[in-house]
C-alpha cells in the first residue's frame, strides 16, 4: 500500500462535506528526533461559542490478507500518535478511520472491542461504496 491508503481522498471529501476544514494533509507530529505523519488534520467552528474543534484522522483500508495484522499495525500507529500529541501539548481528538465492511465483519470480536476500550480508540466508520462517513464512535 502506498503512503496514503486507498480511501484517503474519499474520507477527506466526506469530512469536508460534514463541515470540516482540512488544515494538514498529512499532519506532521514531531516527537524528539522522530517525525510521525497522521493522514489528516481538520477543524471546524462549533455553534455560538465559536470554539474550534480539532481532530486528526488516521485512515486505514484493511486490505491485507489478515485484518488482525492490519489492526495490530493501526493500533500501534494510533498509540504512537497519541503519545506525540501529548508530547506536543495538543488537545485534538484522534480517530482511526475504518471501512464499514471491515467494521461490520471484524470489530465486534473480543480482540478488537477490548483493544478499543483499553486504549480509548475513537473510530470513524466510512463507506467505500457511496463514499461518506457512516458513524463516529467515541
Amino acid at each position: 500500500m502506498s503512503a496514503k491508503d486507498r480511501f484517503h481522498q474519499a474520507v477527506r471529501q466526506a469530512l469536508i462535506q460534514e463541515g470540516w476544514n482540512i488544515t494538514d494533509d498529512p499532519l506532521l507530529v514531531r516527537y524528539g528526533p522522530t517525525n510521525l505523519k497522521v493522514d489528516l488534520d481538520a477543524e471546524r467552528i462549533i455553534g455560538a461559542q465559536r470554539d474550534s474543534e480539532q481532530i486528526a484522522v488516521e485512515i486505514k483500508s484493511f486490505l491485507d490478507a489478515s485484518a488482525v495484522n492490519d489492526f495490530h499495525a493501526a493500533i500501534g500507529q494510533y498509540l504512537h500518535y497519541q503519545l506525540g500529541f501529548r508530547h506536543n501539548g495538543w488537545s485534538r481528538r484522534l480517530y482511526l478511520a475504518v471501512p464499514l465492511e471491515v467494521y461490520r465483519a471484524e470489530f465486534d470480536k473480543p480482540l478488537y472491542q477490548d483493544s478499543i476500550q483499553t486504549f480509548g480508540v475513537k473510530i470513524l466508520v466510512y463507506r467505500t461504496e457511496n463514499p461518506g462517513i457512516e458513524q463516529w464512535i467515541e
